[in-house]
């Protein structure tokens, strides 16, 4: 009843008007990779990834050699799989692509044990329903300032408390400025955060920061290169504002030196490149017991159930590209969201968007 039968990859894109930008990567579309799993009792476990368009052939060969070696195993024994995957990967790594087919069978097995317990995943995990906050993200360096306003005006219409932009231009005084026109849109009752996406050097990163005091930005994530700890140190020692970091991290080790280093404000574990759920709620304890919040990356419709779970957590970041394509998009009012209360994640890419591969 609990085995793994089979497994099918498909992929779903969301749509995309134009190309956006940060200040590292420039996104020509926003595409999925979505795994199913089926168990022997016809019980389908499902997870995704967000891939944009890179390395499409090499991720669907990573999930088709993890899938193999998954097929005839319990759902459960997503520990035990764990370790295995990890062993098998060595050669050739364990981070990196090899990670992200690895994380993506453990969340298809959470799904598919959820749903035999008819469960959802966070209660399965002692935890409770309960009001996550959620703050709009985007803000991308490519906008205009004026798409870059009509976005957080429309956040902040939608109930949003908080909001985030990208930071990174060549010169810091443009992202300076478009701080203040985000500020001046937002008024004074909401959160604004930025993020560099590492692509700044320590300097200008300290500059940006401490001129971005007076417009009270909540955070700044990723400011550096995410191997820089030096540079960490030196910006949360002397910029003036929380740092916030972790979603380029596939362990806890980056996470054990920055708390070493007195290097980090806020942990943004990526549940995709960490290794699924059980990585997830490790790095999650380990920041707890340092005094230091969590608040993850980008997957809301995993991160909610988890964060419900752990009570160190802060929130988590909404992007709405996978709503119209899934079965039932978790619900978020006044800058709040609740986990689904149905068995296993409680969503579904709806089939009419996939396409197998």
């Amino acid at each position: 009843m609990t085995k793994i039968k089979n497994y099918t990859i498909f992929k779903a894109e969301a749509a995309l008007n134009k190309p956006i930008s940060d200040a590292t990567h420039k996104l020509t579309e926003i595409s999925f990779i979505v795994l199913r799993i089926e168990t022997i009792s016809g019980i389908i476990g499902e997870s995704y990834l967000l891939s944009f368009q890179y390395s499409p052939r090499a991720i669907v060969g990573a999930l088709k050699d993890v899938g193999e070696m998954l097929i005839g195993e319990d759902v459960h024994h997503t520990v035990d799989c764990f370790e295995r995957i990890n062993l098998h990967n060595e050669y050739f790594g364990i981070e990196g692509i090899n990670r992200w087919a690895q994380s993506a069978f453990n969340i298809a097995m959470w799904d598919a044990w959820s749903k035999i317990l008819q469960q959802p995943v966070w209660k399965i995990l002692g935890g409770s329903a309960r009001l996550v906050p959620i703050y709009g993200s985007g803000g991308w360096s490519s906008y205009t300032i004026e798409e870059l306003v009509a976005e957080v005006s429309d956040y902040k219409k939608r109930g949003f408390t908080a909001v985030k932009i990208k930071v990174g231009k060549p010169d810091w005084k443009e992202d300076l400025e478009r701080l203040r026109y985000v500020r001046e849109a937002v008024g004074n009752n909401i959160a604004i955060m930025m993020d560099a996406n590492q692509g700044m050097k320590v300097p200008e990163a300290l500059s940006l920061a401490r001129a971005a005091r007076q417009l009270d930005i909540n955070w700044f994530e990723e400011p550096i290169d995410h191997h820089d700890f030096d540079g960490y140190q030196l910006l949360r020692n002397q910029a003036g504002i929380s740092i916030a970091m972790g979603e380029r991290e596939y362990s806890t080790l980056p996470l054990r030196e920055l708390i070493r280093l007195n290097a980090i404000d806020i942990w943004q574990p990526d549940i995709l490149r960490l290794g699924g759920v059980e990585a997830w709620r490790d790095s999650a304890a380990l920041a707890k017991s340092n005094h230091i919040p969590v608040l993850p990356h980008y997957y809301k419709d995993y991160d909610v159930p988890l964060l419900c779970t752990i009570s160190n957590g802060k929130g988590a970041e909404s992007f709405d590209w996978i709503d119209p394509l899934i079965d039932h998009p978790l619900k978020i009012d006044n800058g709040m969201a609740r986990p689904h209360s149905r068995p296993g994640w409680g969503f579904s890419f709806e089939d009419k968007y996939l396409v197998e591969l």
